[in-house]
């Protein structure tokens, strides 16, 4: 006989024989394998230790989905990564597709640089008018039709559409906006608007998740996501920046569009893209949404935005190496002032370092000039500082409206 039928037989008789072996113990020592799980330490388990595992599994189970329903960014797919979906879901209803159309001249035809050179360098050539289609995105702050988006999507826009979310088109024309932040207010007429749920907690913090909703290139709802990289960032090209940065994708088409958290909930505006040599990414910039609502409130209770105003140019107090003094220094530097501005009257003289207002320290020059622009023209405030060679001094003024155009007296 071969091996391993040899070695089979001898399987199926050890079986065998435990069975019956099996079988002899329970009939005649029945109690042995509870007297054998005492000796061990270890108890049986019953029909209602049974029953209370299953209940705490499902109460565990209950309160993870009820975790993950107040949680959205905590919330997994099959494939145990973080899914916004429902983030998505609550704010991409608000956000529209704006359609801004205006007249533009337009010259027809090929004119030669030989014939162009004979006219003085001046390009010739036939006039006409065209319409030109700038794609923008933007978001319903209330359900009675007020829409935000950035001024630079409907500038000169003699026609402005809608596109809602339920692929409704809605007429739109401006209250009105505001260079100095690039934001609009328009309005709708459509019912059963979804406005945006606003964050109601602390400003956006780096790190936290970010999603940028909007019409990019004009595909429609589009949603990308990142992090919230830096905040109070300044581009230097209006006078009231507070930026947050942030590396989800931001492209033509997202302005005006919607910045969310992980909850769903508006944190900013998005408003402008970084490029340099081509191109870089990783750099959009919004604007937060407490100085959007803030801009949106004034319009529609004014028509424009009204700021209180100093009368100075200043910038961040500038720290010698050697100075002995810490290199993230407090304060503003006074550069320049505005003849007959509050400032000027209080007494107040360039080079001044402004360190207090109305008994608040002064971060650095993009905190003053926000806190500056919400206090109401006519409030009489209090200025403290250090006059040129460190001489403490302390100033009352009353601000005025800052004017739309100014020119400093010089120092």
């Amino acid at each position: 006989m071969k091996a391993p039928v040899r070695t089979a037989l001898f399987l199926l008789q050890f079986i065998v024989l435990g069975l019956a072996l099996a079988y002899v113990v329970n009939q005649f020592w029945p109690n042995a394998a509870e007297q054998v799980r005492g000796r061990l330490g270890t108890k049986p388990v019953t029909s209602a230790q049974s029953a209370n595992v299953a209940a705490a599994t499902s109460a565990q189970a209950d309160a993870t989905r009820a975790h993950n329903s107040r949680n959205p960014q905590s919330s997994t797919d099959d494939g145990g990564r973080a899914s916004y979906a429902d983030a998505v879901s609550h704010a991409a209803p608000s956000v529209v597709n704006i359609y801004a159309n205006k007249v533009v001249p337009i010259r027809r035809g090929y004119i030669s640089p030989q014939i162009q050179r004979m006219f003085g360098g001046g390009v010739v050539g036939p006039i006409e008018k065209g319409r030109q289609r700038s794609l923008g995105s933007g978001v319903i702050f209330r359900a009675d039709g007020y829409v935000l988006t950035n001024n630079h999507v409907i500038a000169d826009a003699d026609d402005i559409q809608v596109l809602l979310y339920d692929g409704r088109v809605a007429q739109a024309h401006v209250i009105g906006t505001d260079t100095d932040t690039d934001l609009a207010v328009l309005k709708i007429d459509a019912s059963n608007l979804p406005a945006i749920v606003i964050a109601d907690q602390a400003p956006a913090n780096v790190g936290d998740v970010a999603l940028a909703i909007g019409n990019p290139f004009g595909f429609g709802k589009t949603v990308t996501m990142g992090i919230v990289s830096a905040t109070g960032r300044q581009l230097v090209q209006n006078p009231y920046e507070d930026f947050i940065q942030t590396d989800a994708a931001i492209n033509s088409g997202n302005s005006g569009g919607a910045l969310v958290n992980a909850y769903g909930e508006l944190i900013g505006i998005n408003t402008a893209v970084f490029r340099q040599n081509g191109g870089a990414e990783g750099f959009g910039f919004a604007i937060p949404v407490t100085t959007a609502k803030w801009v949106l409130d004034q319009i529609i209770a004014n028509g424009r935005v009204i700021r209180g105003w100093l009368g100075i140019e200043y910038d961040d107090v500038k720290v010698p190496i050697n100075s002995g003094l810490p290199a993230a220094a407090s304060g503003v530097d006074v550069v320049d002032m505005y003849a007959d501005g509050p400032a000027v009257k209080a007494g107040l003289r360039v080079h001044d370092i402004l360190l207090k207002l109305n008994d608040e320290p002064i971060v650095g020059q993009n905190e003053l000039r926000n806190r500056e622009a919400h206090i109401a023209p006519g409030t009489k405030i209090k200025i403290e500082g250090l006059h040129e060679g460190g001489i403490p001094f302390s100033a009352e003024l009353t601000l005025m409206q800052r004017p739309a155009v100014s020119a400093p007296a010089g120092g």
